[in-house]
């Protein structure tokens, strides 16, 4: 049988997780051959459709029922893709069932004429991030960062990355106070030396390492991307970094972080700049811009603890930046942390 880890290059790998690095090599198969799932299907009767709630790239996303038990649920009915990218979301929804914060998969089910499947979900209500984070206080950023980084940190345990962690897929629910970590398509489980598509997570959460096209990367692609999440909420700004492409993407990230650090980046790990890239940077080089820039008038959540924490999460290097365990131990959280 076929199984579905990557094989690594047979050169030393470029780049290892500093944690859970071997994770998954400590494991059985059964722990991360997606490709090996069996796939059993319930029966969509006892599924009510209500309102649609989201769409994205991969699928659409429905309010519903069980009328068995006349609960709410959360119905993602998935467009055509592989049966592959299928069992790999729900190989790595069933090893982190239960992990906390993370979205529960409840069942799996499929039209009888159309043949598109439904993943069934836990009931979350959200609130619109765009409304929601410029109302949040310092104590209530913090609080839903440290929930943020309690899943990844389980999710990362597992040996699995989020890839695609955004405003989009953090529910928040403030009447309740509850946070949940969802669509976990893009997820992936993480071996060493394996090369990785670049082509995850959103644009303006995307981390250096995409976006120069380096593939042996690991969860710390993750940490970039709360990195980019908390630089909004405490500077006041729906986007922090906010590139046109992808190219630009980078170029925005060199004006705040610097040239320098770009070049030391990329001399590290021997990489070189993909073409559109080299032309969008250009022959300009930027001191980068102290974050603390950044603060003027949002003093009350981007204070000094808060932006040394933003520094630690967005770094060049992916190796440099702090884990979600390493995270969650800052200073930033002592008041939530718990």
């Amino acid at each position: 049988m076929l199984l579905s880890k990557p094989q690594p290059k047979s050169q030393p790998p470029k780049s290892v997780a500093r944690q859970f690095a071997n994770v998954n090599a400590g494991m059985p198969p059964t722990h991360w051959d997606y490709e090996a799932v069996s796939i059993g299907w319930g029966d969509q009767e006892h599924y009510l459709i209500d309102d649609r709630v989201g769409r994205g790239k991969y699928s659409e996303v429905f309010s519903g029922y069980d009328q068995r038990t006349d609960s709410r649920v959360i119905i993602k009915v998935l467009k055509p893709v592989r049966t592959k990218k299928i069992k790999r979301e729900i190989k790595i929804l069933q090893v982190l069932y239960g992990c906390v914060n993370v979205i529960k998969l409840y069942d799996l089910v499929r039209d009888a004429d159309s043949r598109s499947p439904a993943f069934i979900f836990e009931h979350v209500k959200n609130h619109d991030h765009k409304e929601l984070y410029p109302k949040l206080s310092d104590m209530d950023i913090r609080f839903y960062l440290f929930e943020l980084l309690r899943a990844l940190q389980c999710a990362h345990s597992h040996g699995i990355m989020h890839r695609d962690v955004k405003p989009h897929n953090i529910m928040i629910d403030h009447d309740r106070r509850e946070l949940k970590l969802i669509d976990w398509g893009l997820a992936e489980f993480y071996h060493p030396g394996v090369s990785y598509n670049c082509r995850v997570a959103s644009r303006y959460y995307k981390g250096p390492e995409l976006l120069v096209d380096f593939q042996e990367y690991d969860y710390s692609l993750d940490m970039w991307s709360v990195g980019c999440v908390m630089a909004g909420m405490c500077f006041g700004m729906e986007v922090f970094f906010h590139g046109a492409d992808n190219a630009d993407q980078l170029v925005k990230i060199v004006k705040v972080l610097g040239t320098d650090g770009l070049e030391d980046y990329l001399a590290r790990y021997d990489i070189t700049l993909p073409d559109d890239v080299q032309v969008a940077l250009g022959k300009k080089r930027y001191m980068g811009i102290p974050l603390e820039t950044f603060s003027t008038g949002h003093e009350d959540k981007a204070h000094p603890i808060a932006v040394d924490l933003i520094k630690r999460l967005l770094k060049y290097d992916h190796l440099e930046r702090l884990t979600a365990e390493e995270a969650m131990q800052h200073p930033y959280f002592d008041p939530v942390r718990h």
